[in-house]
């Protein structure tokens, strides 16, 4: 006899102590975070080539470490591509997003894209005296920093960086957060 029942599907994946991937995403998705662009300039090698390209990442895992000195913090996936060049150059910014970037923000966070160049195309920045790196127009704050350390943890790479210039304008624009899977604004 034939059995014409459909295969159950695959078990999430449950870790040693117990929790599931989808229990530890939904438990953290309920964690408000604020959203940024990371930012870095790849220089080319050829110094009589294309003058570089410009990349951008959006981050959820940024925050402050110390204030004397001043450090940050930012989660990388590991193996992405701002992990891997963050791991050969040490300068990059951060563009702190409000409420009106939204769509800058989903942009950025596109998985599997080839190139950077385009995703840059028709944003207002200005280039960082420290990093090089792009600073979004109408960011609520702007920062530039040097890697001081990487932590390897999990699927990730934790990236300390010591920040060298830090601007936060005159905004009338509240924050653009992220709560359960979405892009939402403080009401």
């Amino acid at each position: 006899m034939l059995n014409t029942h459909p295969a159950a599907p695959p078990a999430p994946p449950v870790h040693a102590d117990g929790v599931s991937n989808d229990e530890f995403r939904a438990a953290m998705s309920r964690l408000t975070a604020g959203v940024a662009l990371v930012t870095a300039h790849e220089a080319q090698p050829d110094p009589d080539g294309p003058s570089g390209e410009d990349v951008g990442m959006t981050a959820t895992s940024f925050m402050s470490v110390s204030l004397d000195p001043p450090l940050v913090l930012v989660s990388l996936r590991e193996g992405s591509r701002m992990d891997d060049l963050l791991a050969e150059q040490p300068l990059w910014a951060v563009s702190v997003l409000s409420e009106h970037q939204r769509t800058t923000a989903g942009r950025f966070a596109m998985k599997g894209r080839i190139s950077d160049r385009l995703l840059f195309d028709d944003l207002s920045y200005e280039r960082g005296t420290a990093s090089g790196a792009p600073l979004l127009e109408g960011a609520l704050a702007t920062l530039e920093c040097r890697t001081e350390q990487r932590v390897p943890a999990g699927d990730h790479t934790l990236v300390i960086g010591r920040v060298l210039t830090a601007s936060a304008p005159a905004a009338p624009d509240g924050p653009l957060t992220y709560f359960r899977g979405r892009y939402r604004h403080l009401a």
